[in-house]
């Protein structure tokens, strides 16, 4: 079982182990630190040993990094997290919003002279630091690679994980370990090149077919490895976590320590495929000139499930929408303000844990009632946990690490009577909801192409959010996975197989918040009569199967068709989910998902 430790700095603690990092600049002879929130291995999760931006800030986030200089100490964040930053860090840290405001650009202007900024070169990807060094250039900035200075400070800090690997099983993986190898191999000697070196946890845990624990709520080792054209693998990781593998690896699969890795890297013999966006600057320095830029060998076939994959990820979503259904149920039971939003987590873990398939939860639930609601990534704890009153908004965002598949579901619910604002907000939302669920597109179009469908129906009344509609989801990964996403900034093209959220938003700080979110799978679409023969077409079937509150529904609003997807999905969900519910989660799902 993975241990859990609560390193995030509290408001008071901030200032002194600011003060104390920045006694290590002076001592160094440096104007500045990076402190990013990242580990070795690029991964978007970190173990409690490398939560440093936590330690340091207080800032708990999944993404973002700070900027620690002499007298200024700027916290980038995103659009999510614009409102969290507020509440989480010391008012010795300033919040800049990012990628609004460039890390290059910031430097310039705190420091007009010039100045040296050091980076643990293990902690950032070669395509970061490259495009730094690029912005930077002409300003009298440097970058210097050094020891990481929070480490030299961080006294009680958690030691690295170390928690046993196992292997997983074929009928779920869908393919053995040694033919993803010889897959892969071939098309490294298709385009010349003598390896491959992967860094990313989930990459390596999909290659090999095995799951691990070091990092919480993902089932992923830490490890590095070099994938060889002839389909040997050098694979970089403690034994001891590997003593439960029993022969699970093949005569072409070499462990060694991770000490190892970088003389490993320095002794290949021919051109190395690396992603410039994961591998980090050390590793590309071993590489030096022999390194090509290139995507992750694993990323696309891992995103692309196969059929044992996605049969085992709706075979998990339909135990999970069982446990979404009675917690809705116990939830519509309880009179406004006699519980909390911790009693809400407590309840659904407990009822999701009933399920002897469930490994973990895939993430902290989230359970914002109120304001809080419109903290996107909200956390409750003990000082922030509030009482569900009538005429709050619930958003209750959850999911579980099944060792069939990985869910991740988003509702929002009604406590009390609502008011028809806030029923308003969430008409457009499910608007943009069902927008997103209903389209058939060509293929070739990525996330760019269509995000906008799901935010439509908002941006018609001058509103908006400030999150990406979906991110791909690994089959008992990460509930975040790459490359694909339902976002503006993604690229890469939709394909079959792939797994995706469709979660659109809205947010009123210090109001309420609004989130609805199923999984889809992309699948060929059907023929139309009126259709193109040649043009391939593209399309999405839903996994999550799980009622949507129908009294915050305005119904005045949906258009036909709107209504008929509604009431034709809640009678999937009856259909499917009913049977598996105790009799009085029977009794209320019925008029839950009847007919608008």
């Amino acid at each position: 079982m993975f241990q859990t430790f609560d390193v995030t700095a509290r408001p008071e603690q901030g200032p002194p182990r600011l003060a104390a990092l920045r006694k290590e600049l002076a001592a160094e002879g440096l104007d500045g630190f990076l402190v990013p929130r990242a580990d070795a291995h690029q991964g978007e999760y970190v173990a409690p040993h490398d939560e440093r931006l936590a330690w340091l800030t207080g800032f708990t986030g999944s993404a973002g990094f700070c900027a620690v200089l002499r007298d200024i100490a700027g916290v980038f964040i995103d659009g999510r997290y614009r409102t969290q930053v507020k509440r989480q860090v010391a008012a010795d840290y300033t919040p800049v919003p990012w990628p609004e405001v460039q890390l290059a650009d910031w430097l310039k202007e705190q420091l007009p002279d010039g100045g040296k900024i050091g980076f643990d070169p293990w902690l950032h990807a070669a395509g970061q630091i490259t495009a730094l060094t690029q912005d930077l250039k002409g300003s009298g900035i440097t970058l210097a690679q050094c020891g990481n200075l929070v480490d030299r400070i961080w006294q009680d800090q958690p030691a690295p994980p170390m928690q046993p690997v196992s292997a997983h099983p074929l009928d779920h993986a869908g393919e053995s370990a040694d033919e993803k190898c010889a897959r892969l191999a071939k098309g490294l000697r298709d385009a010349g090149q003598a390896a491959a070196v992967i860094t990313l946890p989930d990459s390596i845990m999909w290659l090999l077919n095995i799951r691990g624990s070091d990092v919480a709520r993902n089932p992923v080792a830490h490890g590095f490895a070099i994938l060889h054209s002839d389909a040997r693998v050098d694979l970089f990781m403690a034994a001891g976590k590997l003593a439960r593998l029993d022969g699970h690896f093949g005569s072409s699969v070499s462990v060694h320590a991770p000490e190892a890795f970088l003389d490993a890297t320095a002794a290949i013999n021919g051109s190395v495929a690396a992603d410039s966006g994961t591998v980090p600057q050390i590793v590309a320095d071993a590489l030096g000139e022999r390194m090509v830029p290139a995507g992750d060998p694993c990323a696309l076939p891992k995103a692309r499930k196969n059929a044992a994959e996605i049969e085992g990820s709706a075979a998990a979503h339909l135990r999970d929408g069982a446990a979404i259904a009675e917690m809705l149920a116990w939830l519509d039971a309880q009179p406004p303000g006699t519980i909390t939003e911790i009693d809400v987590v407590k309840k659904l873990e407990a009822l999701r844990r009933e399920d002897p398939a469930l490994c973990d939860i895939s993430f902290e639930t989230i359970a914002g009632t109120g304001e809080n609601g419109a903290v996107m990534h909200y956390r409750v704890t003990g000082e922030t946990d509030t009482t569900l009153q009538d005429g709050h908004l619930l958003v209750l965002d959850s999911g579980g690490q099944y060792l069939d598949g990985t869910t991740d579901i988003t509702r929002t619910i009604a406590i009390g009577t609502p008011g028809e604002e806030e029923r308003a907000a969430f008409t457009r939302v499910l608007q943009g909801m069902i927008a997103m669920s209903r389209l058939r597109w060509p293929k070739g179009l990525a996330g760019r192409d269509i995000e906008c469908i799901g935010r439509m129906p908002l941006w018609l009344a001058g509103q908006d959010f400030n999150h990406g509609l979906g991110h791909g989801v690994g089959a008992y990964l990460s509930v975040h996975e790459g490359p694909q996403r339902l976002a503006r900034t993604s690229h890469v093209p939709f394909e079959p197989g792939m797994i995706l959220s469709n979660e659109p938003g809205y947010y009123r700080e210090g109001a309420f918040g609004i989130r609805i979110e199923n999984l889809l799978v992309v699948e060929q679409a059907p023929a139309l009569d009126s259709g193109d023969p040649e043009r391939e077409m593209l399309c999405w079937r839903t996994l999550t199967f799980a009622p949507i509150d129908r009294r915050l529904v305005n119904a005045s609003m949906l258009t036909a068709d709107e209504t008929s997807w509604l009431d034709s999905y809640h009678q999937e969900v009856l259909a499917k989910i009913g049977p598996q519910l105790s009799p009085a989660a029977q009794v209320w799902l019925d008029a839950a998902t009847a007919p608008l």
